[in-house]
C-alpha cells in the first residue's frame, strides 16, 4: 500500500511539472505572439503614417520669390531696418513695424504670434518709451497681444475698428483711446509724420493703410501677400469687391517698401502688380466657370431630389474648372498657388453670384 502511494505521489509530481511546462510554453508563445503582433501593428501604423505624411507633403516646391530671410531660431523673430528709424519685425508668417521718433516709439499692431517678442525687438533697437500703438484693424491675430503694451500707451484706430472692439470686449485687445473718423488722420510724434488712411471696406471694416511719405513706406495688412497667393478664401476677407479694389488703391501710393502683415518678407510695387495679375486670372477663370458649368446637366446626372447635393456638385465643378485653369500658370511664380487657389476660386464665384 505504501509503495502504491509513493508511485501516486511521483505521478502527481510529474503531472504538475508537465502542466507547469505547458503553461510556461503557452505563456512564452503568447508573449512572443503579442510582441510579433505589436511589431506588425507598429509596422502598419508606421507605414500608414509614412503614407499619410508622404501624401500630405505632395506640395509644389517654393518659388525663390516666396522665400524670405532666415529667422534666428534662438529669438523667434527678425528685426530689419527699412528706413531712417523704421523697423520691420518678422517671424516667418507675420510682419509688422515700429518707428523711433526721438520722442518715443510708434508701434503698429501687436501680433499674437510675436507677443513679448515684439517688445523685445523694440528694446533691441531703442530705449525710447512706447508712446503710440496703431491698430490696422480689429482681428485678433494682428492685435491680440496689445494688452502687453504699457497701460499709458495711446491707441489709434479707425472708429469702425473701435466699434468692433467695443462689441468684443476682449481684454487682450484694449479699446482704442484715440479713434478717428473719416478717411484720413495725420499723426505726428517727434521727427516722424504718418498718414492713417481709411480707403473703405476691404479685408475688414475699419482696416486702414499707414503711410510714411518721406520714407516711402506703406503698411497695408491682409491684402497683398508678397511672393505668395493670399491666405485661404482671399484672407477670409469680409468684402470681396472692396478687397479687390484695395489692390489698385495700394498702387496709388508712392512707396518702395510694403509691410503687408504676412508672410516671409517685405513687399515691393512689383509684388502688388504680381498679385493684381494673379487675381485677374482667378476672376477671369471664375467667370468662365460660371458661364460654362451647366447646372441642369449636372441635375440630370445626380438628380434634383436633394438640392444641397446638386449645388455642392455644381460648385465643385466650377471651382475645379477655375482652379485647373489658374494653377499651372502660377505654381512656379507664387508660393501656395497649389494649396489655396481653389479657395480663392470659391470665394470669387460666390462674389460673382451674390455681389
Amino acid at each position: 500500500m505504501s509503495q502504491k502511494r509513493r508511485i501516486s505521489k511521483k505521478l502527481i509530481v510529474v503531472c504538475i511539472m508537465a502542466l507547469t511546462l505547458l503553461q510556461t510554453t503557452y505563456y512564452a508563445q503568447s508573449v512572443m505572439g503579442y510582441e510579433q503582433e505589436t511589431e506588425r501593428n507598429d509596422m502598419i501604423i508606421k507605414t500608414n503614417s509614412s503614407s499619410e505624411l508622404e501624401e500630405d507633403s505632395q506640395v509644389a516646391p517654393l518659388p525663390e520669390n516666396a522665400k524670405g530671410p532666415a529667422i534666428p531660431m534662438d529669438k523667434g523673430y527678425l528685426v530689419e531696418e527699412i528706413g531712417d528709424g523704421i523697423y520691420a519685425v518678422m517671424d516667418g508668417i507675420f510682419t509688422t513695424m515700429f518707428l523711433t521718433t526721438g520722442k518715443g516709439v510708434i508701434a503698429v499692431d501687436a501680433p499674437q504670434s510675436l507677443g513679448e517678442k515684439y517688445l523685445n525687438a523694440i528694446k533691441e533697437v531703442t530705449d525710447e518709451p512706447i508712446k503710440y500703438l496703431i491698430y490696422t484693424h480689429a482681428h485678433k491675430d494682428h492685435i491680440g497681444a496689445a494688452s502687453l503694451f504699457p497701460d499709458d500707451v495711446e491707441i489709434f484706430a479707425h472708429e469702425e475698428t473701435a466699434k468692433i472692439l467695443e462689441k468684443r470686449q476682449d481684454p487682450n485687445r484694449p479699446i482704442p483711446t484715440k479713434p478717428f473718423k473719416g478717411s484720413q488722420k495725420k499723426l505726428k510724434l517727434g521727427n516722424k509724420e504718418l498718414l492713417l488712411d481709411y480707403m473703405g471696406d476691404n479685408h475688414q471694416r475699419g482696416n486702414i493703410f499707414i503711410y510714411v511719405p518721406d520714407q516711402k513706406v506703406l503698411m497695408a495688412v491682409d491684402i497683398i501677400f508678397p511672393g505668395w497667393v493670399p491666405f485661404r478664401y482671399l484672407a477670409l476677407s469680409e468684402d470681396i469687391p472692396g478687397y479687390i479694389e484695395a489692390h489698385a488703391k495700394i498702387m496709388e501710393y508712392d512707396f518702395d517698401t510694403l509691410v503687408a502683415g504676412h508672410v516671409t518678407r517685405l513687399g515691393t510695387r512689383e509684388d502688388v502688380q504680381t498679385q493684381i495679375d494673379y487675381m485677374n486670372d482667378v476672376q477671369k477663370n471664375a467667370e468662365n466657370a460660371l458661364k460654362t458649368t451647366d447646372l441642369n446637366a449636372i441635375g440630370q446626372n445626380v438628380g434634383f431630389e436633394n438640392p444641397w447635393h446638386l449645388m455642392d456638385v455644381y460648385y465643385d465643378e466650377m471651382i475645379k474648372s477655375c482652379n485647373d485653369a489658374t494653377v499651372p500658370k502660377w505654381i512656379d511664380k507664387l508660393g501656395g498657388a497649389d494649396i489655396y487657389t481653389d479657395t480663392h476660386c470659391s470665394k470669387i464665384i460666390d462674389s460673382l453670384r451674390l455681389d
